[in-house]
């Protein structure tokens, strides 16, 4: 299948290059175009439309190599690879950066102005993913908008598994937030492969008497792990097994959110990461500023949904609470507003808040 540029581009802002696994089955490939048509579309809707590219480490053409060679063949002179992986392990630990590093220093090798590439975070964990597993949930028959309906349903959070144990904690981490947040009955994480449970061990482990037991597929397309999840799961009496993450809307802005954290200039000579407002009908409708002052912010408020979004790269946890001092840009050396009651307030300044923890 070729994947064509999707042309949305302004010259001010660098390409994005969506890098994913690959499959064998064409369908994967197919969501990932799908994916990133809806990138491109939302950027341009919101008046910064870039250039989105796709690239593939395994399976499917182009790969990373060839796609930043195309790039650095025209006028771009930077580029921001954005791994299309919801958890942190082998592929963004040492495939990626193994890719970049043989890409770059063989452009070098050909061109002394070779393209600067910066690549962000994995997609994963971040606050806007649950709300996209809650929107296929929702697609499956799952009485998501119900707080009674969810006490009542126990969830079993499918991922692909890896053989490292840091990714695998992630999606427990991840779990047992969604659990807490959003007051299900249990949220199970489950594994497809390398580590356990699977899907149906965890299906079987949760009592249907006390109300459904569902699957939440917390992979980006389907293939062969999205098959297996869901012939396992239905095996073991679940009740419901949603989707693949796809193309929601709200993996595009996270998308989106992460190409801009890298793509943001410095501002006052701190380097600064903006994350614009995300996907208002799910309740993040706010917009902030975190500098290096924060150290990485690992969680989002939530106020029954989540409202506000302070992002500095990858969201480690699916959940904080801001504690300390939040204060206007403006007014960074003025009067401070203490407590989080004022972070309810919608669009208080088209730049938002820069926080301090403390």
């Amino acid at each position: 299948m070729r994947h064509p540029r999707l042309t949305l581009a302004s010259a001010s802002h660098p390409p994005l290059v969506a890098v994913a696994h690959g499959s064998k089955d064409p369908r994967a490939a197919a969501t990932v175009s799908e994916l990133l048509g809806v990138v491109a579309a939302r950027s341009a809707a919101a008046g910064g439309g870039v250039d989105v590219r796709a690239a593939f480490l395994d399976h499917c053409a182009p790969s990373l190599p060839q796609a930043l060679g195309a790039l650095g063949g025209g006028r771009a002179r930077s580029c921001i690879v954005v791994p299309l992986l919801l958890t942190a392990a082998y592929h963004s630990k040492s495939d990626i950066p193994a890719q970049l590093a043989a890409a770059t220093s063989g452009a070098v090798g050909r061109d002394a102005t070779a393209l600067d590439v910066r690549c962000t975070d994995t997609l994963g964990p971040h606050p806007l993913l649950l709300a996209a597993l809650e929107r296929r949930l929702r697609e499956a028959g799952v009485g998501v908008d119900s707080a009674a309906d969810r006490a009542r349903t126990a969830v079993v959070l499918a991922a692909a598994g890896s053989s490292d144990p840091a990714a695998n904690a992630t999606i427990a981490d991840l779990a047992a937030g969604w659990r807490r947040d959003r007051d299900w009955r249990a949220v199970v994480p489950a594994y497809a492969s390398a580590a356990g449970p699977s899907p149906a061990e965890a299906v079987a482990g949760l009592d249907p008497a006390r109300g459904p037991v569902v699957v939440a597929t917390y992979l980006l397309a389907p293939g062969y792990f999205a098959d297996k999840i869901a012939a396992g799961a239905a095996a073991a009496g679940a009740s419901a097994v949603s989707g693949v993450l796809g193309a929601a809307p709200e993996v595009a802005d996270v998308v989106l959110a992460r190409y801009r954290a890298a793509a943001a200039p410095a501002e006052d000579g701190v380097d600064a990461r903006l994350c614009d407002r995300l996907w208002p009908e799910s309740g993040y409708s706010d917009r902030a500023v975190a500098t290096r002052r924060l150290g990485p912010v690992s969680k989002v408020l939530h106020t029954g949904k989540p409202t506000w979004n302070g992002c500095y790269g990858a969201c480690a946890a699916p959940r904080i609470t801001l504690r300390g001092r939040l204060m206007r840009p403006e007014r960074a050396d003025g009067p401070r507003e203490e407590g989080n009651a004022h972070l309810a307030r919608r669009r208080v300044s088209s730049r938002g808040y820069v926080g301090r923890v403390g």
